[in-house]
């Protein structure tokens, strides 16, 4: 029998404990708890209609130690959403065995948005695409029995559920949707289904309804998407992707305008040329979307980040994702971009009151390729006068010239305002201009990677060491051998040529087909007497073969899924014929990616023998998954003397499947870390353990990178850059990944590499530069709403200004070009004109040198007048060194 007493103290117990749960549960909300609804104009947020704009990042593409200073700048660059994939193969990397930890932390990186304020949709997919491997889904998926990915199969849709169930439930557990206090406040389900739905037929509109049914069915408390999906049920709203989607309509009135991929780069391949969108087109892009009634636009992507470890998608595309985003693969600002689009937003933000005010623009056709929409309420525009704006009224313009050459001078109100050309001004009140997409007065960066100056020795190993670009580089390399033969206890031997995926299970990379070839003297014979050579004869194959014979290295294919045809030579006698396959990402996008798998299809024979051709999927084959040096593991930290390794002469001749070790300190300061594996071939790379990703040193095409105009449609064939250079030799080394000294630096080389030649590098903008005139505008930070329905500001405040900013812990060290009047040229190539102020350096010099970020008013009365009459411009080139460099001389 209990007592009433214990009862009363169990009960207050219980009570205690109650309030202390809830009241941790409150006390980590993000938010005020909030509702997240929708109606044909935008999102309502907390019963306010909202126009958004959200900075793609992809959580795995960088460390958790990235990560708050990523948020940090989308939020600083005037983003208020962050979006992300879920990446179904990261986190569920064996079938029924999740993962969360490390770069896979969703969890973190959802709170960590939170924090900061801002407002996250979680795309869980669960397909990504995303040029990531498998296009996210986990490779374990194609072994499923009775499989078919992406249509009306119970077999993908019973797992598909179970992935979408489980991260929908763990953001719940975690207390992260809006209306319990966190900062999701959307999710999308499927990805771009629409491009695809076709090849299933009638399955495929099944799987779309049964799809966007089971999303809904969660209960998530949140609004749901679908991209590219025209056919998206009532519920679920159907969004845009593109390089412009201001002309997108979704399927439904009742459905806002939504742009969930802004394409503001692309992706690239091995060989292939740097894509480049120009910032004056992207903000025209955006501008537009916004001016013709769009609410919710995604940058993809804000920040690229890297492919590490095998994460890159296929076919062929490289390490690096850096997407030519507002911030680049390693963390830093790519001005003008960022700078330029931080402007938009801030210019678009003062129209918000207006935009949702009005449930459609009212539009004025200005010209032949010129026209307005204007926010303005219930008011009328057609015929009315600037002077009937009350101070009050909510009105904001969008001005366009859609002319791909010509500037135009149009009348709007009563105004006269001139346009350049492909671009839209925009007036948060009707009357004054704040923004226009061509005129970029945002700082451009000029980023460098520099040599780091010479380390300690190793306690380890003779030191890695890398000097500066004069002095000879000295360093201490260990080399063991990658066999081409039978090592490993797994290996296995069956008759005929078994499909690459179903042996490897996406495992490695590699695998070995082994098998013997008998050769008579009448076959060697019939060679010398026809001037011919037998060949190994593949129908297709994707994406590197190599083949050997007898241990050496006789030939390599590279293509997807291309015709083989590789000449060899033979013995007499017994010949030890070896193929090995090699993935370089596996294909993340198509319809039936089950069935794309890797390696071999078709006849695989040799051709060339006396008796005829010889079926080779006849014959038994040994096979092997892997590199021994994988196996052992001998990129790890720990002991992995276990290869018989052996120190490299500086004069060795550069040798084919080569394991190379040495150990370097880390540079110092904070600056991002590259390795610069430009005198390597093909290959990977690990530091203490950790997988950076694939390299390969192929050269681009060295036509097809001309001028560059913003002007027009963009493509991803325009504006490419780095013609004829390899297309990637930096590959980033997130600073988490290093200790201060003897971080060990693992590389296994495929085709022949110079390892004395990899240096360690640090990535800066060393150079700043900025061209403002007297004709830009003011900065945006001097606007405010109050100011533009009250008519407050004063002519002073309309004076444009300069902005100047090193990165974070670097200061202007030196200002290297400074000229008010008529400056020629661009940034390292200024020049002065025929005007110019005798005072430009010494005025910049006082408000920049020494400092981490200046502003200078663009006026005479600062310079004077150099001469009258004349748009004066201030162009300055400036010079950045880190901070904890002041007193040390690096020239």
């Amino acid at each position: 029998m209990i007592s009433s007493s214990r009862l009363k103290i169990s009960f207050f117990q219980f009570l205690s404990f109650y309030l202390i749960i809830q009241f941790t549960l409150i006390s980590s909300n993000f938010f005020e708890p909030f509702n997240v609804t929708y109606d044909h104009r935008a999102l309502i947020i907390d019963g306010r209609r909202r126009i958004l704009n959200s900075a793609g990042i992809h959580y795995p593409r960088a460390t958790p130690e990235m990560w708050p200073d990523l948020i940090a700048k989308s939020k600083e660059g005037g983003a208020d959403v962050v979006q992300t994939y879920v990446f179904w193969g990261g986190h569920e990397p064996v079938k029924g065995q999740y993962y969360f930890e490390g770069r896979y932390d969703l969890v973190k990186f959802v709170k960590l948005v939170g924090e900061s304020g801002l407002y996250l949709h979680l795309r869980i997919g669960p397909y990504v695409c995303a040029e990531w491997n498998f296009g996210g889904f986990p490779v374990w998926l194609r072994d499923v029995p009775g499989v078919v990915f992406r249509t009306d199969n119970a077999p993908f849709k019973e797992e598909m559920q179970k992935f979408v169930t489980k991260i929908v439930d763990l953001m719940r557990e975690e207390m992260l949707l809006s209306w319990q206090g966190g900062p999701i406040i959307m999710f999308q389900i499927e990805n771009e289904y629409g491009n695809i739905e076709h090849s299933f037929g009638q399955g495929g509109k099944e799987y779309m309804k049964w799809a966007a049914g089971m999303a809904l069915a969660l209960d998530a408390g949140v609004p749901w998407v679908m991209c590219k999906q025209t056919d998206a049920p009532e519920n679920i709203i159907d969004a845009c992707n593109g390089y412009y989607c201001d002309g997108f309509k979704p399927n439904s009135p009742k459905k806002p305008i939504f742009w969930t991929e802004d394409w503001d780069g692309w992706y690239t391949t091995w060989g292939g040329r740097l894509p480049h969108r120009p910032v004056e087109d992207l903000a025209f892009a955006v501008a537009r979307f916004f001016q013709r009634g769009g609410s919710f636009q995604n940058y993809y992507m804000y920040f690229g980040g890297t492919n590490f470890g095998r994460t890159s998608g296929g076919p062929f595309y490289i390490t690096s994702y850096d997407y030519d985003a507002p911030i680049d693969e390693y963390g830093l600002l790519s001005e003008p971009k960022w700078g330029h689009l931080k402007d938009l937003h801030a210019a678009i933000k003062l129209c918000e009151p207006a935009l949702v005010a009005a449930d459609s623009a009212q539009y004025i056709k200005l010209g032949p390729k010129q026209e307005a929409h204007v926010y303005g309420g219930s008011l009328s525009i057609q015929g009315m006068n600037f002077s009937q704006y009350g101070s009050q009224s909510k009105c904001s313009a969008f001005l366009a010239n859609i002319d791909e050459r010509q500037a135009a001078t149009v009348r709007f109100l009563g105004q006269s305002f001139t346009l350049p050309p492909w671009s839209v001004s925009i007036l948060p009140d009707c009357r004054n201009t704040v923004f226009n997409t061509a005129k970029v007065a945002a700082q451009t960066h000029i980023k460098t990677v520099e040599f780091v100056l010479p380390l300690s020795n190793s306690s380890l190993l003779p030191q890695f060491i890398v000097q500066n670009e004069d002095s000879p580089q000295s360093t201490s390399w260990l080399i063991a051998k990658e066999p081409i033969t039978l090592w490993s206890e797994e290996n296995f031997t069956v008759k005929g040529i078994l499909e690459h995926l179903n042996v490897t299970k996406d495992e490695s990379d590699y695998l070995w087909y082994f098998t013997r070839i008998y050769v008579s003297d009448d076959d060697i014979a019939f060679w010398e007497k026809n001037k011919v050579s037998p060949a190994v004869s593949i129908d297709s194959m994707r994406d590197v073969l190599r083949v050997f014979i007898n241990g050496q290295l006789t030939g390599s294919v590279v293509g997807h899924w291309v015709k083989a045809v590789q000449p060899v030579q033979f013995q007499k006698g017994y010949n030890e014929l070896v193929l090995l396959s090699q993935t370089v990402g596996l294909q993340n996008y198509g319809a039936f990616l089950e069935r794309d798998g890797a390696g071999f299809k078709g006849q695989i024979k040799l051709t060339g023998f006396k008796n005829g051709d010889i079926d080779l999927s006849n014959l038994s084959w040994t096979y092997q998954v892997g590199l021994k040096g994988e196996f052992l593991k001998v990129y790890s930290t720990g002991d992995n003397e276990k290869f018989e390794w052996s120190e490299l002469a500086v004069d060795a001749t550069p040798s084919t499947f080569t394991w190379y070790k040495t150990f370097f300190d880390a540079p110092s300061g904070v600056d991002p870390v590259a390795l610069d594996l430009g005198s390597m071939g093909k290959g990977q790379a690990w530091v203490n353990g950790h997988h950076i990703g694939r390299y390969w040193t192929v050269v681009s095409p060295k036509d097809g990178c001309g001028s560059c105009d913003y002007r027009g449609a963009y493509s991803s064939g325009k504006c490419r850059t780095n013609c004829g250079n390899p297309t990637q030799t930096w590959y980033h080394v997130p600073r988490a990944w290093l200790e201060a000294s003897n971080n060990l630096l693992v590389v296994f080389e495929e085709t022949g590499g110079n390892p004395f030649e990899i240096s360690v590098k640090l990535r800066s903008a060393k150079v700043i530069c900025a061209q403002v005139s007297e004709s830009h505008y003011p900065p945006l930070r001097k606007w405010s709403r109050a100011d533009l329905t009250g008519g407050n500001i004063s002519r002073n405040d309309m004076t444009p200004e300069m902005h100047l900013k090193c990165q974070d812990g670097h200061i202007m060290s030196s200002i290297e070009f400074a000229s008010y009047g008529t400056p020629n040229g661009s940034c390292q190539k200024f020049s002065r004109g025929n005007c110019h102020a005798s005072n430009s350096s010494s005025v910049v010099t006082e408000a920049c040198q020494g400092k981490n970020k200046c502003d200078i008013a663009i006026s005479n009365a600062v310079f004077g007048d150099p001469c009258r009459g004349v748009i004066k411009t201030l162009a300055v080139e400036a010079r950045c060194i880190s901070s904890s460099n002041i007193g040390y001389s690096r020239y």
